[in-house]
């Protein structure tokens, strides 16, 4: 890739931005996507090498970046340095409640939510959604936005709340007549796209709109919370208002403490 970006190298690559980089990078997520789903592990291993080809391609561009160059080994530190810290659980053997007890007993709900705990220390977030990304699908914007609710404690989307899989005679989720399987949800999903069609309503549009209203909730609820003050804050919202994580972020040191 230095190659092809430098004098004597290929025109096209050299003319390249992050910009202009953005629809190659989607196309290959996809197509990594399509190769897993298909189970085809020649065309894996091959979109994987595309997708990869993306960062190194980005890398190199920001070396020439005149304000905040870096480079591939700048872009593997950084996510080593950010998978130890999000994992304190693993490197620092403190399990989400703070103690060493749980430290390997933690259920996976709990990891989920001591990891945007972390993450929202991090980054100075003021909500649970911030940084989902405004250009993602509606309909995985709208599960992001509802598990991430749901994580914080935080009421949202109204009676979709009491949606939830039929249960089995014996009280187990998706055992029973319905089971919900991952096929039966893309079915439902396909149903209510077709009713859309046929009343002449876009579905993603219909979804984006449900979505930002979800979203409008979610908000008001963190902000009337921090109205409260921490001391009259359900746990919950007390905890992600303060944007404390549940364990302190491990310290790295020298080049990775960036």
């Amino acid at each position: 890739m230095d190659r092809l970006r430098s004098p004597g190298g290929c025109p096209w690559d050299a003319r390249q931005t992050h910009a202009s980089l953005v629809p190659y990078a989607l196309e290959e997520a996809y197509e990594v996507a399509e190769a897993i789903e298909s189970g085809d592990r020649a065309a894996m291993r091959e979109e994987l090498g595309d997708l990869l080809l993306q960062v190194v391609f980005h890398a190199r561009i920001a070396q020439d970046a005149p304000a905040d160059p870096f480079d591939l080994d700048d872009v593997a530190r950084g996510i080593t340095a950010k998978l130890v810290r999000r994992h304190p659980h693993v490197f620092d053997r403190v399990g989400p409640s703070g103690s060493a007890a749980d430290a390997t007993g933690a259920d996976l709900e709990d990891l989920h939510v001591q990891w945007d705990r972390i993450k929202g220390h991090e980054k100075k977030r003021e909500s649970v959604l911030d940084g989902i990304p405004a250009a993602q699908g509606a309909l995985a914007r709208g599960q992001k936005v509802l598990a991430r609710a749901r994580r914080a404690g935080i009421p949202a989307g109204g009676d979709l709340a009491q949606v939830a899989p039929p249960q089995g005679p014996d009280g187990a989720d998706g055992v029973g007549a319905v089971a919900w399987t991952e096929a039966e949800v893309g079915r439902r999903l396909l149903e209510l796209v077709a009713a859309a069609d046929q009343v002449g309503v876009d579905a993603e549009s219909a979804l984006r709109s449900a979505v930002r209203a979800v979203e409008a909730d979610v908000r008001a609820a963190e902000q009337s919370a921090r109205d409260q003050g921490p001391a009259n804050r359900p746990v919950g919202l007390a905890t992600m208002a303060a944007g404390e994580p549940t364990a302190a972020p491990r310290t790295e040191r020298g080049s990775e403490d960036r």
